[in-house]
């Protein structure tokens, strides 16, 4: 039997490498998806590719009215919402702290931390409704050090870290459990093509070849945990942070002959 029979997903940057990786990979299990998003053309593309249980919502995950009404599309089309996954995000340009303006900064956390924020804020009424769910904000390996010339999205990924945790203790009594996937080189556009008003990728930066396992991930590496973290099997899980890196914050693995 499907893991997700009867269940409806709401998947925002549900367009994207790692979004529509998620999009397919739950409605193959069962579930009902309501793909969010703000590229309609994408959106509309994807859900007439899958069908029946499919649906696109318009959904800018800045707007708090554009959420309540990506959530109530969700309940009226299948009647609950039963998990959130927060996956939209963009990067910055690389610069330094002193050469990012305040625009750009803003930008960043509106979209990558208000956008969480204000997604727990419209599905955890629905959630409820629902008698219990999993929210799953997907946040990075940059939330859990340091790396300079990205210091908006650092900043908003480990923001993302503690409102996981403080929704966790808010909403577990509801049965709603909340966690947190930080993916570390995932092969998808948003590391392979420069972020607006760059001229370089994040993947000019990062070899994979010192990494214990030496390849850059695949969004359905990502996916296959997000779907063990949302299904019943993971029941017992919430407030808890999951690294899906190939070993990139372990260090390099030296090799046999030089070790």
């Amino acid at each position: 039997m499907p893991r997700f029979d009867n269940q409806t997903v709401l998947v925002t940057g549900g367009t994207g490498g790692q979004g529509s990786s998620h999009v397919r990979a739950f409605h193959a299990e069962g579930a009902n998806v309501v793909i969010g998003g703000i590229d309609a053309g994408r959106g509309a593309a994807l859900a007439d590719e899958l069908g029946t249980r499919a649906r696109f919502a318009h959904l800018d995950v800045r707007d708090e009215s554009s959420w309540s009404a990506a959530v109530l599309a969700a309940e009226n089309a299948f009647g609950a919402l039963n998990v959130l996954v927060n996956n939209a995000g963009v990067q910055n340009p690389p610069a330094t702290i002193e050469n990012t303006d305040q625009a750009t900064w803003s930008r960043i956390l509106d979209i990558n931390l208000t956008g969480t924020f204000l997604g727990i804020k419209a599905a955890a009424p629905a959630l409820r409704r629902a008698a219990g769910g999993a929210i799953v904000n997907i946040a990075s390996t940059m939330a859990l050090g340091g790396t300079a010339h990205y210091g908006p999205y650092v900043a908003s990924k480990w923001a993302v870290r503690g409102l996981t945790r403080t929704a966790a203790l808010e909403l577990g009594r509801d049965r709603i459990r909340v966690n947190t996937i930080h993916p570390g080189v995932i092969a998808t556009p948003f590391i392979h093509e420069p972020a607006a008003g760059a001229t370089a990728a994040i993947a000019d930066f990062y070899s994979p070849e010192p990494f214990a396992i030496p390849r850059l991930g695949e969004p359905i590496d990502v996916t296959r945990l997000l779907l063990f973290l949302t299904s019943a099997d993971a029941s017992f899980i919430t407030g808890s942070e999951y690294v899906i890196d190939g070993g990139l914050l372990l260090g390099p693995a030296l090799q046999a002959q030089t070790a």
